[in-house]
This record gives structure tokens, C-alpha cells and sequence, in this order.
């Protein structure tokens, strides 16, 4: 097999796997390289200790990163991830002089601006189940069943200390294109929060919607993929 042309790294949403991207490489072009990130405390990484804060994990991602440069790189985050994939390019480009082709982000609001402090991670295991239930990316299957909700319930309230404590306190941006994405149905994420992207890069900057809510690639990820496979080729076109 010849090797990569680019690395695509996709970082989870709060509580997600790695799993959740490995159907991406049916529509992937084959000289790009899929590289799904799997946090602390879940799956095959169960035993080791969730990271509760931004930077630590921003911290560690960035790390176990640098060894995949020798080919150029792209970054793509859903929810929490996205936020995770910004904090790692700036980490890359800063302390690495390492310069990412792209960043993409969906579904989550700019670090420029705040969302809604709910502070599920707060709430006791029905409550916390249920506001993000209403996000629909739940899987019943596991969630409802008592032993496996004990596997993953820590893991998930983890991401949600972490995300719902991630404050930007200065505005640092990137000199790599930006793609945001977001659902049009999204109870979470408007148009002009995915907008608010555009104040964080120096390069160009496109802002897209697709049919669905907060878990809209879930439905749409042909499409979805379609449109970063063909903003990664016009990026290396150039």
C-alpha cells in the first residue's frame, strides 16, 4: 500500500471512541490516512486514569501526534473534540513548528464565545444521562445497560468537567484553514456559533450546514466526508 499523502486525526465528542470514525475509511480517499484518537478511560484504555482537564489532554494528544509527521496532517473535531483538535493545532504550530493543512470543527460553539452553563458533570448519573440524551447521541444499548453504564458513565462525566471547564482566556489564532460544520437542527450550536469560528484563523475560512441535529454526521457522513476529502485535495492542489 503507498503511503499517505495526508493523515486525517479525528478527536471524539464528549464520552465518544475512537470507534466512531473508523467507518470513515470507506469514503475516504485512499492517500488519505484515517488516524482516530482514543482518550484515557475507555475501551482498550480503560485502565488508565480519564483526563478531567483541556490542556492536560490537548497535552498528551499533541504528543502522541508528533511521531505521524513525517506526513502532512488535518484535524477534525465533533463537539468536545473540536475544541480538543483547535488546542492541539495551536500546540503543534506554537511549541512544534509543526503546521497542519486544515483545521475542521463541528458542532461545537466558538471558544470565543459561551454556551449555556449547565453542569451536567455535576448532576447524578439520571440527570447527567438525560441532558445528554436530549443531544441524541446516546446509545440506548449501552446506556441502559446497568453494567455498561458503569464503564462508561466515568468517562463521560470526565469529558463533561473538561469541556464545561474549558475557558479560552486570550484569542490565539491559526494560519490554516478553517472549515466549521454543524447541524441545521443542532439545540445546541447555531449557525452564528460555528460562524464565530471565522475570528480564529489568519487563512480562509468556510462555515457549512447539513440536514440533522447535534449528532447530524451520524446520518449525513457521506456527505459530510465528501466535503473535507475535497477541501483537503484543493488545499493540496495549492
Amino acid at each position: 500500500m503507498p503511503a499517505p499523502r495526508i493523515r486525517l486525526v479525528c478527536l471524539p465528542h464528549a464520552g465518544g471512541t475512537a470507534g466512531a470514525y473508523h467507518a470513515w475509511t470507506r469514503d475516504l480517499p485512499a492517500d488519505v490516512e484515517l488516524v482516530a484518537v482514543q482518550y484515557p478511560g475507555r475501551q482498550e484504555r480503560l485502565g488508565e486514569p480519564c483526563v478531567t482537564e483541556m490542556g492536560t489532554l490537548a497535552d498528551h494528544v499533541t504528543r502522541a501526534l508528533l511521531p505521524l509527521t513525517d506526513r502532512p496532517l488535518a484535524l477534525f473535531g465533533h463537539s468536545m473534540g473540536a475544541s480538543v483538535a483547535y488546542e492541539v493545532t495551536l500546540r503543534l504550530i506554537i511549541r512544534h513548528q509543526v503546521c497542519p493543512q486544515m483545521l475542521f470543527v463541528s458542532a461545537q460553539i466558538s471558544p470565543l464565545r459561551r454556551g449555556e452553563d449547565k453542569e451536567l458533570h455535576l448532576r447524578d448519573d439520571e440527570r447527567l444521562l438525560a441532558g445528554l440524551r436530549a443531544l441524541g447521541g446516546l446509545e440506548d444499548e449501552v446506556y441502559g445497560d446497568p453494567d455498561l453504564r458503569q464503564l462508561v458513565i466515568p468517562s463521560l462525566r470526565s469529558d463533561m468537567r473538561l469541556i464545561e471547564n474549558y475557558r479560552r482566556t486570550q484569542v490565539q489564532r491559526v494560519d490554516i484553514p478553517v472549515t466549521a460544520y454543524a447541524g441545521d437542527s443542532d439545540p445546541e450550536v447555531s449557525a452564528a456559533d460555528i460562524e464565530a469560528w471565522r475570528d480564529l484563523t489568519t487563512a480562509e475560512f468556510a462555515a457549512r450546514t447539513l440536514p440533522g441535529g447535534h449528532f447530524y454526521l451520524q446520518e449525513r457522513q457521506a456527505e459530510l466526508v465528501a466535503d473535507i476529502a475535497a477541501r483537503l485535495t484543493s488545499v493540496r492542489a495549492r
